[in-house]
């Protein structure tokens, strides 16, 4: 070995010794193993992709357990039927768990914000019941969109933020959380910037809002306004496509497609709502008559590709 090479060497032995000893000293925070992350989203099936074939409560849980969905958004008629006809918030859970199965949020209609104290009044105690219900079987969420009051008059969205509060404090004493859902087609809540206000107006640490792609193109919000929503209020994300050449005014609800279909900025909006803390649930949420005519098994499958494809690399 020639001086230059043996030099080398010894340079080598001690930059690696100064390393380990470095290594050693260290503290163990600053050791620790680089935090892992999870999964960006969660795949969930709103029965509304499989309505129109009528299965049933039960059936529709199988069918999206089936699929390969591990998260579904249930409707409270179709739920409540179920109960009407024998079945249990007991009977629902169990299956549902056996299943592997999590009901992410449940579909209601709950007229909460309309002018009228007597039907407001209603509402509250409908809900109520209805969060109860939902807290049997594990839903920890509930949709809030302006059901009855789609059309006009306006309503002062400090008027709104005030009825949102009072379900809000329904959802503290139930442990479900009323999400307030924007609806591109109402005269009330139709734009993004609608509902983060009432949201965040409402003062209350567990506010959310439950946006839809569909619905931003019907409404007329543009995507650079949902950054301003934060990642925090997004938990539930109605996710579909829809065709070319239909206007926002033109475009109705059985014109929803599955997603990666159409001409949404799908993996721009994804892409904008994805938290690095918690997965956001991603729920297929169409109201395609052709679908309805298709095997439901079928459906829900070619749904969670689609949904898989839309989201890689994302």
């Amino acid at each position: 070995m020639n001086k230059l090479s043996q030099n080398r060497r010894q340079a080598l032995q001690t930059l690696g010794l100064s390393a380990g000893a470095a290594l050693l000293n260290k503290p163990a925070s600053a050791m620790t193993a680089p935090k892992k992350t999870g999964p960006a989203f969660k795949y969930s099936l709103n029965m509304s992709t499989i309505r129109g074939q009528k299965l049933g409560f039960i059936k529709e849980i199988q069918v999206a357990a089936r699929a390969g969905f591990t998260s579904v958004e249930i409707w409270l008629d179709t739920f409540k039927v179920f109960l009407q006809n024998g079945g249990s918030t007991l009977e629902a859970k169990q299956i549902i768990d056996s299943l592997g199965v999590k009901v992410e949020n449940a579909i209601g209609f709950a007229q909460w914000i309309v002018d009228d104290d007597t039907t407001r009044k209603e509402a509250l105690e409908q809900l109520y019941r209805e969060m109860d219900l939902l807290a049997k079987i594990g839903c920890t969420r509930i949709a809030a969109p302006p059901s009855g009051a789609t059309g006009l008059p306006l309503i002062d969205l400090n008027v709104i933020t005030d009825r949102y509060r009072a379900i809000l404090e329904l959802g503290d004493k139930t442990g479900v959380t009323p999400m307030v859902e924007m609806w591109g087609s109402s005269n009330n809540l139709k734009k993004i910037s609608q509902v983060l206000y009432v949201a965040t107006e409402s003062g209350h640490k567990n506010a959310l809002v439950l946006l839809d792609a569909f619905h931003i193109y019907k409404g007329g919000s543009s995507l650079e306004s949902l950054p301003f929503v934060g990642k925090n209020a997004i938990e539930v994300f109605h996710i579909n496509d829809y065709p070319a050449g239909i206007a926002p005014e033109k475009i109705s609800e059985p014109d929803r497609i599955y997603p990666g279909d159409g001409v949404a900025p799908l993996r721009q909006i994804l892409r904008t709502i994805k938290n690095p803390d918690k997965p956001v649930v991603i729920s297929l949420e169409v109201f395609n008559e052709s679908y309805y005519k298709q095997d439901a098994l079928l459906v829900a499958k070619t749904g969670l590709d689609k949904m898989k494809a839309l989201t890689e690399n994302l």
